[in-house]
């Protein structure tokens, strides 16, 4: 056998695991705890707000809208369309319900002395489709830095009837009028090295229209300091060992043909 193959091997399975650990610091981070241990729900009414205001802090208790999902849940408004509510696992999270109402929903957790250069999770969501950008159902992403006290990143995905607010990952259902993403979205928050050792609060936010008369959610699961697996997508390791047979099966190839012409010169 040879060794350094067999070295290198050990090495690059043994780094995919540890790439693959959760991140110190994040609790309950894929829901399998079969509820939402360690993090915060909060929400409310924001029928009186517009996207531009629409602020995580701005909602700082309620819930009761969300809920933590088994693999085996559909969803209601989509169906068969929207595919896997729970991207690996036995559970995911729904943040906000799956009807209007004009209401908008938190899911976050606080991390402390966060050393990672990353943040990762999936999400999928889906937005009925109305109004214009700053009053359609809509999806928020922030990470704020609690050390320095300065927001790090804000992503806005929302529903405008125009298509404006919705990037090319979003498919729009004329059946439900709804945008939404089939495949999971694996959403990838760097930190700078600088930032290393601080806490950070990540939160999630999913609302319906301002007016009111349209709904807006999204299904998240995997957080971490590694890209999540995602049922039918290969893991790390599961790569590392395919693209080490590829590396085997190629060499075994070569040396049968090396084999096959010095038979045909003898």
């Amino acid at each position: 056998m040879n060794k350094s193959l067999l070295f290198g091997s050990v090495a690059l399975l043994t780094f995919a695991a540890a790439s693959s650990a959760g991140a110190v610091g994040f609790i309950n981070g894929g829901f399998e705890d079969g509820n939402a241990n360690g993090w915060t729900e909060t929400g409310g009414y924001r029928g009186s707000i517009t996207n531009a205001g629409l602020k995580t802090a701005t909602f700082a208790a309620g819930g009761g809208r969300s809920s933590v999902i088994s693999s085996s849940y559909v969803d209601p408004n989509l169906g068969s369309k929207l595919g896997s509510t729970v991207a690996n696992g036995n559970y995911a999270y729904r943040v906000e319900n799956t009807y209007n109402g004009g209401y908008a929903s938190v899911l976050s957790q606080q991390v402390n002395g966060y050393t990672d250069s990353q943040i990762y999770f999936a999400w999928k969501a889906v937005l009925e489709g109305a109004h214009g950008t700053n009053d359609a159902a809509t999806l928020i992403i922030t990470l704020k830095d609690l050390t320095s006290g300065s927001t790090l990143i804000s992503r806005e995905y929302n529903a405008a009837s125009s298509g404006g607010g919705v990037d090319s990952r979003f498919t729009y259902d004329n059946a439900s009028g709804a945008f939404y993403t089939a495949n999971w979205q694996i959403e990838q928050l760097n930190i700078d090295a600088s930032l290393s050792g601080h806490d950070f609060l990540l939160s999630v936010l999913a609302a319906d229209c301002q007016p009111t008369g349209h709904y807006g959610y999204a299904y998240i699961d995997g957080f971490g300091n590694a890209p999540p697996p995602v049922s039918g997508v290969p893991e790390p390791a599961t790569w590392a060992m395919m693209i080490l047979g590829f590396g085997a099966a190629g060499a075994a190839m070569r040396n049968n043909r090396r084999r096959q012409a010095a038979l045909a010169v003898a």
